[in-house]
C-alpha cells in the first residue's frame, strides 16, 4: 500500500522584528502568533488518518511539526530536500521587487531571474521536493503524510503539478503561513487537490517576511 494523500505544511509566524530574508540562517524561531498558527493547521485535519509526518531541519519547521506530532501521535522524520534554498539575499532586510534595481552590489546577482542566478535553481528545488513526496508515498502504509516545509518550495511543487513556468513573481505566491497544500497521486504523477488556509484568522496579525 502508499499513501492516500500528501499535505504540504508552511511553517507559521517566525519571530523576525528586524524583517531579515532569513533562508537558511539559523535560530530563527516561531512567534507566540507562529505557534498558534501550527496549532490551527494541526486542528484542521483533526480526524484525518495522519500515518507519516515529515519536516525540513530549520527550526521554524521543526517546531511548526511539533502540534502535528502531539496531535497524531507520531515522530518528526527530518527530511534534508524539505528545506529552504539557498540564495546569496540572506541576511538583508531588503525584498525582492523592483527596488532590488537601485542596489548595484546585487546586479550580479539577478543576471538570470529565469534560473534564479542568485540562489538554488528552481528545477532543483522541484526535484527534491518532488522526490522526498514520493519517498514519503510510498513509505505510508495507506492513511495520510504531513510534510513542513516552506514557501518556495512549496510553490514549486504547486506550479510543476500545474504545468505552470517555475519563474515567478514571489510577492503574488498562493502559500500563506500555515496553509495546506494537499496532493495526491493519480497514475505515475501527483495532482493538488486542495488547498486550505486553517490559520486564516490569524492571517490579519501576522507578518510574513523573510521568505526567499
Amino acid at each position: 500500500m502508499a499513501a492516500t494523500q500528501i499535505h504540504l505544511v508552511r511553517h507559521g509566524e517566525v519571530y523576525n522584528p528586524e524583517g531579515i530574508l532569513y533562508g537558511r540562517l539559523p535560530g530563527y524561531h516561531l512567534s507566540e502568533l507562529g505557534k498558534k498558527m501550527a496549532a490551527a493547521a494541526a486542528a484542521g485535519l483533526s480526524g484525518h488518518p495522519i500515518v507519516g509526518l515529515y519536516a525540513s531541519p530549520l527550526l521554524r519547521a521543526q517546531e511548526s511539526a511539533k502540534p502535528w506530532a502531539d496531535a497524531f501521535g507520531l515522530e518528526i522524520v527530518t527530511d534534508e530536500r524539505l528545506i529552504e534554498p539557498f540564495n546569496k539575499f540572506e541576511g538583508g532586510s531588503f525584498e525582492f521587487g523592483p527596488a532590488v534595481l537601485g542596489k548595484p552590489r546585487v546586479w550580479p546577482w539577478i543576471v538570470n531571474p529565469f534560473k534564479p542566478s542568485w540562489g538554488e535553481p528552481y528545477v532543483s528545488v522541484a526535484a527534491r521536493m518532488l522526490a522526498a513526496m514520493d519517498d514519503a508515498w510510498n513509505s505510508a502504509d495507506g492513511g495520510e503524510v504531513v510534510m513542513v516545509s516552506h514557501q518556495m518550495p512549496i510553490v514549486m511543487v504547486q506550479r510543476t503539478l500545474a504545468g505552470q513556468k517555475l519563474f515567478h513573481d514571489p510577492r503574488k505566491r498562493r502559500c500563506r503561513l500555515s496553509s495546506i497544500t494537499t496532493v495526491e497521486k493519480r497514475g505515475d504523477r501527483f495532482v493538488e487537490v486542495g488547498y486550505r488556509d486553517p490559520a486564516a484568522d490569524l492571517l490579519a496579525r501576522s507578518i510574513d517576511l523573510g521568505a526567499v
